[in-house]
């Protein structure tokens, strides 16, 4: 039988971290001052009011280059991380299966693994900027955008305080769809013309992403039992909450952008 020990140390030997991601370890200054995520939150949705008054009676800023500039650095971000995260989960996946990753803690404790939660966690709070290009380029603010920037930032720091093993494929899901959308926002904000249907597939990449989070949290819940398998019936219904409101948000996004204007084109053509 396989145990998590066991796979633990067979990933250790397979994946070894780069020496940057053996730095001073955050976590204790980060599970301390989680509840900080509320004030940061409250923070950016009092800012969101206090700029959109301000723009209302000004000219929307261009910001071109800065906002070239800071999704290609995002971009870069994420796809670093997508490749350290998928390349770690995967080994994990292939060598003890889905319980591993789903239920059981010692992954976590890698440095890989601990190194970019850690600044996972951080980029929460960076990605708040993105409202402030919309704000003040006066671009339309959907509810979808400030209400996922804000309760992703909480519920991040609460799986990170808890240390909930799940936690690990909203990361690693997270940074693969955010090197897609963040290289598409460069490339948008460049005006290099990129396929159609590259703002469709990032919606149902993010669609996608709600359907198996809710999928991995129903079965950590359900094995929750078993010896050594971590989990929190608190974690497990706000995961189930936000997934839940994820998905119906994003799945709307995607009818009123991709799917009513074409039913709409077809009607008047008609």
């Amino acid at each position: 039988m396989v145990t998590a020990m066991n796979v633990s140390n067979e990933v250790r030997q397979l994946l070894q971290p780069y020496d940057f991601e053996m730095s001073q370890d955050m976590r204790p200054f980060l599970e301390e001052y989680w509840t900080a995520s509320f004030l940061i939150a409250l923070i950016y949705l009092l800012l969101i009011v206090v700029g959109q008054n301000y723009m209302r009676a000004r000219k929307g800023f261009s910001l071109q280059w800065p906002l070239m500039l800071w999704s290609f650095c995002l971009a870069v971000f994420s796809v670093l991380g997508a490749v350290r995260t998928w390349g770690y989960m995967g080994t994990v996946l292939l060598r003890g299966g889905l319980k591993q990753t789903v239920c059981f803690s010692d992954y976590i404790e890698h440095s890989t693994i601990k190194f970019w939660s850690c600044l996972f966690l951080l980029s929460k709070i960076v990605e708040l900027g993105d409202t402030a290009f919309i704000i003040l380029r006066k671009r339309p603010l959907i509810f979808v955008h400030w209400y996922h920037h804000s309760t992703v930032l909480v519920f991040t720091s609460f799986s990170y305080k808890n240390k909930v093993p799940s936690g690990g494929w909203f990361m690693t899901m997270n940074f693969g769809v955010h090197a897609v959308m963040y290289t598409y926002y460069t490339l948008k904000a460049a005006k290099v013309k990129s396929p159609r249907l590259l703002p469709m597939l990032i919606t149902s990449l993010q669609i996608l992403q709600m359907i198996v989070g809710t999928i991995v949290g129903l079965l950590s819940y359900t094995w929750r039992q078993e010896r050594g398998c971590h989990t929190t019936a608190e974690h497990f219904f706000w995961s189930l909450v936000l997934y839940t409101t994820y998905f119906i948000l994003f799945a709307h996004f995607f009818r009123q952008t991709y799917i009513r204007p074409k039913v709409t084109a077809k009607a008047k053509s008609q």
